[in-house]
Order: C-alpha cells, then structure tokens, then sequence
C-alpha cells in the first residue's frame, strides 16, 4: 500500500503521550492535536451570515483547545441549495467579511477552521428563501424534505460545478483553512447513489459515471484553491440499505475520488440522512444507540486508504476518542456533541483533570433547540453567559439552595465558583430530583450524568450537602442567608381529571415496578419523554399498553430523533397510539376501569378500557416554602425579568442587615424541563 500522503509533524515531540494530544499535519497544516468538531447546522446565522453569535459558539471550542472547529453544516453553495434558513450562504460575497472576522477569531487561539460546503440537491425546500425548484440527478423525491426534484441537465451540472468552485474560494480568501464538501444524501451523494441516481448519459450507470459529477466538482475546486490549500470530503462508509451503495461501493468510488488527487481528507460517515430515522440511527445517534456505533467500519475503510480519515458519530468521552486514536481507527477524532457539553475538553485533558469534564449524555436535546446542550445552558449563548464561571467581585456572600435537582445542582454549583459559602438541603435521601425517577425507563439511563457531574463538582467546590433534610422556613433563616435559592421542583398534576383517585402517575409506576399492572392506559398529555418513555418502558417488561395523547402525534415536544425512535419501538413493542384525545373522566367497572377520552376535532367520546390508567400532565409546584419566606425577603421573591436577560444582578446591591434576596427555578416556578432549570439557575447565579 501506498505510504500516506500526511505525517506527524516534523517539530519537537510534545511531553505527553497522550494518542490524543499528539499533533498532525495534513500538506501546510499543523494541527496541534486529534480532536475537532465536525460542521453542524447550528441556526445562530444573520440571514445566512456567521456573525458575532455564530462565531462566539465556536470560538469557545477553539479557547478550549481543540485543533479545528468546522463549521457550516450544509452550507449553500448555490441560491438554489436552500432548506428554508438556518445555513450559512456562501453563494456570494457578502459572506467575505464575515469569514475574515470567523478565521481571525478562532485562530487567535491557535486552532484551525474550515467550513463544510455543500449543495443540498433533492434535500432543499422548493417553497421557502428563494422560491426555486429544487434539482438532482434524477427525479427521485426524498421522504423528509419531500420536495419532487427536476432533472439536472447540462448546463444545471456546469452551473453548479462553478458554484462550489467559487463557494471555496470565497472561503480561501476568507482566511480559513480548508473546506470540505459532502456526499451522503447531499447532492454529490446523490449522484453516487444509484437509488438517487437513474440516469443513463455519462452521469449515472456505472460506479464512474457516477462518481464524475462529484470529481469534477472537487476538480473546479482545486484548480480554484491551488494546492497547498485543504480540501476534503464528508463521505458515506456505506448506505446500509439494500439498493443502495455498500461498503465495497463506497470504497471503489472512494478510491476514485482518492486516485483524481484533489482532496486531501475523507471525514466518514455512516448510512443515509434522507428520513427521520436514518439521521437519528445513523448521521446523528444519540442515547438509544450505543456508543461509537460506526467506528469499526470506518476503521475498515481507513486501512484501505492512503489519506487521513476524520469521523464524528456518538463519540463523547476520551476513552473512546483515545481508543480510536491509539488503535489507528481514525487520524481526527471529532467531539462535536461532546463540546457543546463542555468546550473545555482539550483544557481539562493537558492540566489533567479530565474527570471534570463535563459529559455529553447523549439527549439530543441540540438537535431540538440547536446547539442548547440540554445541562449546558451556556451553549449557542455565549454572547452573555458564561461557560467558565468567573468568581465574584465581593465572594463570601451565603446562598442556601433548596432542593437537590438539576437546578438546585446547578445553582450550588454556580454560587460556589463565584466564591459563596452554599449550602443545599435536599429532601431526599439522594440528589438528583426528577431524573432519578427518568432514568428508570428504558434508554434514557445515560441522563443520570447530569447529577453525577453535578455532584462531583459540589464536592470539589466544598458546598454543604444535608440530605434527607425537608427545610423549613426557620431552618432556612437559621442560615442567616445573604440569597435563597428555591429550586424545590414540583409533584404530579393529576387532580384536573375527574375520577383521579383511580389513576396513577408517570412517577408511581417508573419509582415502583411493582405497582405495574398487565393492561395498562398512558395518557400524556404533555408531548415530553415522561409518558412515552414510560410507556415503552412498560411494554418492553411485557405490559399490554395502550397510549393516547392530546396531541397530533407521538413525543411533539421532542426533538425529530427522539420522537422517530419512540414510534419505532412503540410499533416494535406493540404499543397501540390513539392521538388527538383528551382524558375526560375515569371510572372503576368491576376489577377493571373505564377512561373516557373526548377527540380534540370531532368532541366525540371514546371509552378505552384497562386494569390501570397512568396520566401525565406536568407537574405543580412544591412551592409553599418559598411563599412562607416572601415577606421576610429583601425582594419579596421578585426576580426581576429585565435584570436577568441583561446579565444583571438582581438587586444594586446586596441585601445587608440580615436580610436576604430569594428566587425560585424550575419546576418550583411551573412546569418545565430540565434544560429549563438549569438554564434559570445559570443565569441568575452567574452574577451573583
């Protein structure tokens, strides 16, 4: 085999010998060590640009010191590449300032940048930005973005070669460092796959027919760029689906691509992008697969090639990131989730305290609300919140938080790194609120993380934890606190239904198996993870479930991965869905119950018969320790909503003389969702 066309780099040897710290250069490249981020679409773009937010949420991963951040995800080439907004636009110009702004930005902190570009083909929206038809090798409509494409002719072939070809260097003149295109279900995918791909002239038939519109793209590009200038390609390992392209295909057109000497990188992926569920099982697996699920074919395809190979999927801890590394897997490990977690990776790793680090749990909660990790609030909003903690201008203040979950962690955690004196009470025996009841169901296990971090990090920090303490109000004053944090969390709301005292909760059933019973009705009537995955929680244990919602469809409140999931194992599992029904009343028949549900459209009502009915409709909170130390507080219990959206402290002053200032998050407030307390305590304790 041929040597490779890269190597370690010539300069002194770095004192670790960490697989994962050891640098890297690619042609004029040097890369300080194996770890990236891989361009995603993060929707923080001006109307198509990459301003000061866009910008700040990857400088962050570049301060925290990783080798390169790529951005971009699926970036426009052309104005007919569009899926109706959240890309950034490098069809023109106007982009220009912008890139010199972005380059010179992450590479004042030493690390590099480059930008995915792309054309979306089939995958773009007809009927939003610029109104255009969407276009593709063939007229073969795909079933998430649903759009009928027209056949490229010609000259929609030339025009669009010229596009990428202009698109990179607008990009080279920008000051970055690179650019990579993509195949997968993006245009030049689709032209290498033949269930994309049906045409008959020298664009479709054989593997090179195929292959030719993605090489003389690649082609236009480097005869743009020059040489000394890197350009790669994000390229599918394998289809994994009968009609189209295997690893062996992949690997003859990646060999073409390779033997053509224009790119300089494969970044791997696995599968197709073209429904719901092979993005969520194959380009972005999240905590219902298991970790680094593509690794060992990309690890096979990297032994047939001469060139470096990147590849991101489901890698979130160092273990194994190093692994991939050490066993030459891989050449560039990518931790895009990993870093919206913790941009910190690389720094904690070299000062050796990767045990802080802060873990990806796999929720997919980026992909809902784009790149708001769901217990890193600070993710996508770095423009005023932190994600490194600056101690307070006067520490040594007293914050007493009540309540040990997610919120009241993050709140301890919070006051302690400004330089407070905290102390959290906690009701329960262990911390961890809600998610302790959560994690008992099915695939969401991994949630537990959110505590454990939390955890370790309020022993680090020297906060005083009492458990199995119920605080009152004399035990909070007896604290002679300067701020109370009142992060209780709520109960079950099921007192809204008539004949409630024959229904269970979401929360009875997952704390105690044993109260399960064999025919059971879940009602959800909040869209969120805490009925479906109960209910599929009960299935998999052999239950006969039937599942009915308020809503138009299963999970709504939930990011498209999670909810196609759900509806994967519901059908696995035989769990029957009734949707658009509300629970109207329930009644006992015998050793059985009745529960009447009224259709949302129609009012008619419907009975559904079981031995069990478990509702969930959120939670009221468990507030009346916060109402009993109102009047004693500095503030009456007011959070002033303008000072905590300009990153103000809440008062001008801090409160002297004994009194003290006093707040409620979460669930304490109304119901909400973890990211939403954590969020609440960040904000409000950051200035502190």
């Amino acid at each position: 085999m041929a040597q490779p066309a890269f190597a370690p780099s010539a300069e002194p040897p770095r004192p670790s010998r960490d697989p994962l710290l050891q640098p890297l250069r690619i042609k004029g490249l040097l890369r300080r060590n194996r770890i990236m981020s891989t361009s995603h679409a993060s929707t923080h773009d001006e109307e198509g640009l990459p301003g000061e937010r866009y910008q700040r949420y990857h400088e962050e991963k570049a301060k925290g010191g990783l080798a390169l951040t790529m951005f971009g995800g699926s970036s426009m080439v052309s104005p007919d590449s569009s899926w109706g907004g959240g890309q950034v636009d490098v069809s023109s110009d106007r982009v220009l300032p912008y890139l010199r702004e972005f380059s010179e930005r992450i590479h004042r902190h030493g690390a590099a940048i480059m930008c995915q570009i792309s054309h979306l083909g089939r995958r773009a929206d007809a009927m939003s930005w610029n109104w255009l038809p969407t276009l593709g090798p063939s007229r073969v409509r795909e079933t998430r973005h649903r759009n009928f494409p027209r056949e490229m002719d010609r000259g929609d072939i030339d025009r669009v070669i010229r596009d990428y070809a202009a698109a990179a260097l607008r990009c080279k003149e920008g000051g970055l460092d690179g650019v990579e295109t993509v195949t997968g279900g993006h245009l030049i995918g689709q032209f290498l796959s033949p269930r994309t791909n049906l045409r008959s002239d020298g664009f479709g038939g054989s593997p090179a027919n195929r292959a030719r519109f993605g090489l003389m793209v690649h082609e236009a590009i480097r005869e743009a760029v020059g040489d000394d200038w890197l350009v790669g390609i994000r390229f599918v390992v394998d289809e994994d689906i009968e009609d189209g392209i295997g690893f062996d295909d992949c690997l003859e057109l990646a060999r073409l691509f390779e033997a053509a000497g224009h790119i300089d990188f494969f970044n791997c992926i696995f599968g197709r992008m073209d429904t719901d569920l092979a993005l969520a099982e194959h380009n972005m697996p999240g905590m219902s697969q298991p970790l680094a699920p593509f690794l060992k074919p990309v690890g096979a395809f990297k032994r047939e090639t001469r060139l470096p190979v990147f590849h991101a999927a489901r890698i979130p801890d160092l273990a194994t990131a190093r692994h991939a590394i050490a066993e030459n897997l891989l050449d560039m490990v990518a931790m895009t989730r990993a870093h919206m977690a913790d941009p910190q990776i690389v720094n904690k790793l070299m000062r050796g305290e990767a045990d802080r680090i802060r873990p990806c749990v796999g929720a997919s909660y980026c992909m809902y609300k784009k790149t708001h990790c769901i217990h890193n609030p600070a993710s996508g909003r770095e423009q005023f919140l932190p994600q490194i903690v600056e101690r307070a201008a006067a520490p040594g203040r007293k914050v007493v938080v009540i309540g040990g979950g997610p919120g009241g962690l993050e709140a301890a955690r919070v006051s302690a790194e400004r330089g407070h004196r905290v102390v959290l009470f906690e009701a329960g025996a262990r911390l961890g609120g809600q998610l302790l009841t959560a994690v008992r169901a099915t695939w969401r296990r991994d949630l537990i993380a959110i505590v454990d971090w939390r955890q370790a990090e309020l022993d680090r920090l020297g906060v005083e934890v009492r458990l199995n303490r119920w605080a009152e109000a004399d035990d909070v004053l007896a604290e002679r606190p300067d701020a109370v944090i009142v992060a209780t969390g709520g109960i079950p709301d099921t007192g809204w239904v008539e004949g409630a005292e024959h229904c269970i909760s979401v929360w009875d059933v997952l704390a105690d198996a044993g109260r399960a019973k064999d025919e059971i009705i879940v009602y959800d009537g909040t869209g969120r993870h805490e009925a479906v995955s109960c209910a599929l929680h009960l299935a998999e244990q052999g239950r006969d479930v039937q599942f009915v919602t308020i809503d138009d469809n299963v999970a709504l409140e939930m990011e498209y991965s999670a909810r196609v999931v759900y509806r994967k194992r519901f059908a696995q599992n035989g769990v029957r869905t009734t949707l658009d029904h509300q629970l109207v009343r329930v009644h006992p028949a015998g050793n059985r119950l009745i529960a009447t549900f009224r259709h949302e459209l129609t009012r008619e009502e419907t009975e559904l018969t079981a031995t069990q009915v478990v509702v969930e409709r959120g939670t009221l909170p468990v507030d009346d320790l916060y109402h009993a130390l109102r009047d004693r507080s500095a503030n009456r219990g007011v959070t002033d909503i303008d000072a905590l959206l300009a990153g103000r402290p809440q008062l001008a002053s801090p409160p002297t003389g004994g009194a003290f200032e006093l707040h409620r998050i979460g669930d304490a407030v109304t119901s909400r969702n973890v990211h939403g307390a954590i969020y609440d305590a960040l904000r409000l304790c950051s200035v502190m």
